[in-house]
């Protein structure tokens, strides 16, 4: 009876040590995902539309050509004005994402206002590339 106990505590304790590991990762990985996003909005914010398509993930420019995304963002931005403010609301890592190949990604939502938008929410999705660095993947403003 005492063996019994001890592996179920030994198993209790080596399932702790995972979930507090996946935890631990799954922090790193939003951590580094929100720094990327960052990066790469302040690109979108100062206008530099042809660098945000240069800096972002693989799967984003094989869904989209260059000259596409400079004329959808500039068509989306342009209206908007400035940027006033930007506030993360809200973070969440995943692998599996609608319409997305399995992977890792973090699904990022600012809440922010612009000049011509008192008040918008933009969902920022950069996902870890092939080359291990995140890069965004998606950009939404609502």
């Amino acid at each position: 009876m005492k063996t019994k106990r001890n592996a179920l505590v030994a198993l209790s304790v080596f399932w702790s040590v995972v979930l507090c590991q996946a935890v631990v990762a799954d922090q790193a990985a939003e951590k580094a995902a929100v720094e990327a996003a960052s990066q790469w909005v302040a690109l979108v914010d100062e206008g530099k539309y042809p660098q945000s398509w240069d800096n972002a993930a693989g799967f984003f420019k094989g869904a989209v050509k260059k000259y596409q995304w400079e004329a959808s963002l500039s068509a989306a931005r342009k209206p908007l004005g400035r940027v006033l403010s930007r506030s993360l609301k809200a973070k969440q890592y995943a692998t599996r994402l609608p319409g997305a190949p399995d992977g890792h990604y973090v699904v990022i939502q600012y809440e922010t206002s612009f000049e011509g938008k008192a008040s918008a929410i933009e969902t920022i999705t950069p996902m870890r590339d092939k080359d291990g660095k995140w890069r965004v993947a998606g950009y939404y403003i609502r």
